[in-house]
């Protein structure tokens, strides 16, 4: 294994080679490789395509593996010291409404705001331009030194913003490739946009869409109102119970086997500072909606959820028209919290929606995904370290946290390759991804690469 150099010339190296760094991104972002979209099918392969040509110019051993969907890159890379494998995902999602962009969303540009200089266009944040702040920490190690400073295996995924269907089995099929120490993943962002942060837990996530079914087809409600029975009356009551005045959800057995955070994390959290208040006024809101007795953080980190993602029936366009529809339908997703059993939550709100649905209607259910909560142990002395070196990064005491929401592929790491992840990321939480107008903050970026590159000192 080559000798280590020493950090700052390899900081130095990034800070000279900013520039260059930022065009290479700008190449990625140029492919509108939208997962979720049959259209989109080639650019997500030529998205794949390009990162392995990148990671092929950085030394590793890279190659696309077909998946029944979009395919997956793997590369490894370096030799001696620790084994690590990265993952992170060149998937994004759509970019609709298009006409709320300010401009192309894959037509990416440096935009110098009142905040600082930012890269915007869909995926600068999630994840393109998380995944490429290693891959430029790798460079910056691979041009100073002639090599990788460790062991690494990536893993790059194109199927994440569309529920990972590949996902599972791929890493079955493969668990003695990808096995490594330690996963790191990049899908993450910084505490309260200021403070660098690990996440040491994630909430799971359940799916479920409902379709109450009533009358053969949508009736006159002057001829049939009041006599025959309405699936949007059935369901909206349903779900207006899914919750109690405290704002505890109402399904059985919903909070059983949950585990509460240990008191030295929950200090912690205390020592955050977070107002629940501001954040919320940020979305024009100002009122904590959770559970009654619980802090900010705990009910977004710590507390599982229900929530209606959609509900819709009848007449919905321009205009009006009295009918009294046949069929109602919503989303609902629940955000789950360790101990749960996502299943067996599935089963049981199957069944506490059923025990309210009247004799005259039916219902039914369609499933969109399930997956555990994870928690992260960092007694590991490379939780630490990694602490460390991100406080010295952005001169702000780095912290553990949670995150409210749902990275499935940490606990699939756990339960099917049998290791912990470290979740270090640096998106703000401004960058409106998911949303028009994406953007990554170039300090970020910056900062991102060389902070990636202390952790990688750290392994070295």
């Amino acid at each position: 294994m080559p000798e280590t150099p020493p950090l700052p010339a390899i900081l130095d190296r990034i800070d000279a080679g900013q520039d260059q760094a930022l065009d290479r991104l700008k190449e990625l972002l140029r492919i509108p490789s939208i997962s979720t979209d049959p259209a989109h099918a080639g650019d997500c392969r030529a998205a794949a395509d390009w990162l392995v040509g990148e990671l092929r110019g950085l030394g590793f051993a890279a190659e696309t593996r077909p998946t029944p969907g979009h395919p997956m890159v793997v590369g490894h890379g370096g030799a001696g010291g620790r084994h690590v494998l990265f993952y992170g995902h060149y998937d994004v999602q759509p970019v609709d409404p298009l006409d709320h962009w300010t401009r192309d969303p894959f037509d990416p540009a440096v935009e110098t705001t009142s905040a600082g200089d930012v890269i915007r266009a869909r995926g600068a944040s999630d994840d393109k331009g998380q995944l490429m702040t290693f891959l430029e920490a790798c460079r910056a190690y691979k041009e100073e030194t002639g090599a990788l400073p460790c062991r690494i295996t990536i893993l790059f995924e194109g199927e994440e913003e569309s529920g990972s269907p590949s996902l599972v089995p791929f890493l079955e099929a493969n668990r003695e490739e990808l096995g490594a120490e330690i996963a790191l993943i990049c899908d993450t962002g910084l505490h309260d946009s200021r403070v660098p942060a690990i996440v040491t837990s994630l909430r799971g996530l359940l799916g479920e869409e409902i379709t109450v079914r009533g009358p053969d087809r949508d009736l006159h409600s002057g001829g049939y109102g009041g006599l025959a029975m309405n699936p949007a009356r059935v369901l909206t009551r349903i779900l207006g119970g899914l919750h109690d005045e405290a704002g505890r959800v109402q399904v059985p057995g919903f909070y059983d086997g949950i585990e509460e955070p240990p008191a030295e994390v929950l200090r912690g959290w205390e020592a955050l500072d977070f107002s629940a208040e501001d954040f919320l006024g940020g979305v024009g809101l100002s009122i904590p909606a959770g559970e009654a007795g619980r802090t900010g953080l705990e009910m977004l980190w710590s507390r599982p959820t229900a929530e209606i993602n959609g509900i819709w029936s009848g007449y919905t366009g321009r205009g009006f028209k009295t009918v009294l529809p046949a069929e109602a339908h919503a989303k609902v997703s629940f955000r789950l919290v360790k101990g749960q059993d996502p299943l067996a939550l599935r089963d049981a709100f199957h069944d506490w929606v059923r025990s309210q649905v009247p004799a005259d209607c039916e219902v039914s259910f369609a499933e969109h995904g399930a997956a555990p909560a994870s928690g992260m142990s960092v007694d590991a002395p490379i939780f630490g370290a990694a602490k460390a070196a991100l406080t010295e990064e952005w001169g702000r005491k780095a912290a553990f946290v949670g995150a409210g929401g749902s990275i499935p592929i940490a606990g699939y790491f756990q339960s099917i390759l049998g290791m912990e992840s470290m979740l270090a990321g640096f998106a703000k939480n401004d960058d409106q991804i998911h949303s028009p107008n994406e953007k990554y903050d170039v300090e970020s970026f910056r900062k991102g690469i060389r902070s990636w590159a202390r952790i990688l000192a750290t392994l070295a």
